[in-house]
């Protein structure tokens, strides 16, 4: 019973902090355009937008870890932890791209 209600409140937290932390504004900055050579304002990507591949599988990896620790002791750690990367990656790999600039 422990163990599920750990994970419940792990998962619980974790669908909570993920989107409030994405969620924040970067501040307008200057950018600069080749073409005209003039400067003009745009929107810089939040850091999750940067390094999205990056987070996806970081977090499969800790979900699959953190399952397979519950469930498997030592040794379900490591599989846990190959198989939420694999997820991660997969699902990294099937979301759509985004656009790193936009103007406003």
């Amino acid at each position: 019973m422990k163990k599920f209600i750990t994970t419940f409140v792990m998962a619980i937290l974790m669908a909570v902090t993920i989107p409030a932390m994405s969620s924040v504004e970067a501040a307008p900055s200057r950018c600069y355009n080749a073409k005209t050579g003039k400067y003009y304002p745009c929107k810089k990507p939040n850091v999750y937008r940067r390094h999205r591949k990056a987070f996806n599988i970081g977090i499969g990896t800790g979900v699959g870890m953190l399952v397979g620790g519950l469930l498997g002791g030592g040794k379900g750690v490591v599989i846990g932890g190959l198989g939420g990367a694999g997820g991660g990656a997969l699902f990294t790999h099937v979301q759509k791209p985004k656009n790193y600039i936009r103007r406003y």
